[in-house]
């Protein structure tokens, strides 16, 4: 069974597109908690109100940070989506987290963002374009198959 670590953007269906796609396949898919205000609000809720909003963020980016060093240490490909909206600083620092654990990473990304990305893309053993690339790469390491 391999584990797959699902990083970056929140705001689109691509989780659930590759792990419908990747039905069947031996394989365990994990990620970043995606429910947005939860994962902003988790420090405060555990840990006790901030008055100053920097360290009301310090303390949700630290307790997610617990989260994605377990998720990424412990996967063995990791998928960073770069979506359209947003910069997604998170996103690129999971990519070169992974990349320094030597972890098998996959870099989903639109076309535009080819040349912003191109340090990030150069680390990843393979940039794909669509979830559905993704799936194909998943179901090509696992079973030697082509997409038909």
């Amino acid at each position: 069974m391999l584990k797959v670590y699902l990083s970056g953007e929140i705001h689109t269906d691509w989780r659930e597109r590759i792990i419908a796609g990747a039905a069947g396949l031996d394989l365990v898919f994990s990620g970043p908690v995606t429910d947005h205000a939860a994962s902003d609000d988790c420090g405060v809720a555990i840990l006790g109100a901030e008055p100053d909003k920097y360290w009301h963020d310090h303390k949700g980016a630290m307790l997610n940070a617990i989260r994605t060093r377990k998720g990424i240490s412990e996967a063995d490909i990791v998928v960073v989506r770069f979506g359209d909206k947003y910069r997604q600083w998170n996103a690129a620092f999971d990519a070169g987290y992974a990349a320094a654990l030597g972890k098998s990473l996959i870099i989903l990304q639109p076309p535009e963002h080819d040349h912003a990305l191109k340090e990030v893309d150069a680390a990843a053993l393979a940039v794909a374009r669509s979830p559905d690339q993704v799936v194909a790469i998943l179901r090509y390491v696992l079973e030697g198959t082509l997409p038909a």
